[in-house]
């Protein structure tokens, strides 16, 4: 897909700061006159959010989570997100591909190549420019937390595998995934956030001057 659109995601177990890095960003962004559409997973749309109360209340075996996050994924792909990109807009996405392998790979032990495997029939293989993740001892994710849903009340052991997932998906794809210590303030991340997203956009920049040359 060729378009001047950029999809950046966040990632990480909840109480990392996902939606406030998230949030802060879209502002800068928006400051400096760039178009920002923010998504997430499951969700985006009408379809996605019925998917994402089925998910967060109802309990179910680990492959059907799985096919439904799945499911969601592959309606907000095709319906909010390439359409954006293909505008010229940058994507902000709470959750993405990451996400099902960290937490339904690694947590759930699903087989995580197979996941990447399904996630790219899900997305038709589109892959983030920049992937975020907010590293977090998950016994701080959970004293975080004032309303846990049910894949924090999976337990503390289920949500080490799930970081251990994700750092190990990191050192896989290191020039996509940048891991930042969640431990520390906040407007100490939105900085290290603010450096890496304007470091692909000039580079974004630099290869569409390149291109007119």
């Amino acid at each position: 897909m060729l378009s001047n659109g950029r999809l950046i995601t966040f990632e990480g177990i909840d109480g990392a700061g996902k939606s406030t890095q998230l949030s802060l960003l879209r502002q800068v962004l928006q400051q400096k006159g760039y178009e920002v559409l923010v998504t997430r997973e499951p969700g985006g749309d009408a379809v996605g959010e019925e998917v994402r109360r089925l998910l967060l209340q109802q309990c179910m075996v680990p492959r059907a989570e799985l096919l439904l996050f799945l499911a969601s994924r592959a309606q907000n792909t095709e319906v909010v997100i390439r359409p954006a990109l293909a505008s010229g807009i940058i994507v902000l996405c709470d959750r993405y591909i990451d996400s099902s392998v960290a937490y339904q790979g690694y947590g759930r032990d699903l087989h995580p190549e197979t996941i990447e495997q399904l996630n790219n029939f899900a997305t038709n293989s589109l892959v983030p420019d920049l992937t975020i993740l907010l590293d977090l001892p998950p016994e701080i994710g959970l004293e975080r937390q004032t309303q846990k849903n049910r894949m924090e009340e999976a337990g503390l052991t289920f949500l080490q595998r799930v970081r251990e997932g994700y750092l190990l998906l990191a050192q896989k794809y290191p020039e996509r995934i940048r891991t930042l210590d969640a431990r520390r303030p906040p407007e100490e991340i939105h900085r290290e956030v603010c450096t890496l997203v304007f470091e692909l956009l000039a580079g974004r920049t630099m290869e569409t001057r390149g291109s007119k040359v």
